[in-house]
């Protein structure tokens, strides 16, 4: 696999738990930011199709971590992909995106702390 291939279930993850979090973390943005108004209620309609959302982020961040950790490398020596600092680097990028992404999707249970 090419690295733009490697790349795909990571950004596919970020894009599906942006949309998990859609619903609580957009009215949250907009309130932080001052703006409001009775129209904002009207931003929870992504709200039933969050179960989807959370399960795409899952499985694309199951899928990453499939490609970094379980399945061998092939490079051919001399190439980026052969040096194992690259591999380490793209191992702590996944980790903070990890991260995020879980800190995204709990949005849903802190936001009524907020507002």
């Amino acid at each position: 696999m090419t690295n733009a291939t490697g790349r795909l279930p990571l950004i596919a993850g970020v894009l599906s738990a942006i949309g998990a979090s859609l619903c609580c973390v957009g009215p949250l943005v907009l309130l932080a930011l001052g703006i409001g108004g009775a129209w904002i209620g009207d931003l929870t309609a992504m709200e039933p199709f969050r179960p989807i959302f959370i399960g795409l982020t899952l499985l694309f961040l199951g899928l990453a971590f499939r490609r970094l950790y379980l399945v061998p490398q092939t490079c051919t020596p001399g190439t980026p992909c052969a040096d194992p600092r690259t591999i380490r680097r793209r191992r702590w990028i996944f980790w903070i995106v990890a991260v995020a992404l879980l800190g995204l999707l709990a949005v849903p249970w802190f936001a009524p702390w907020f507002y």
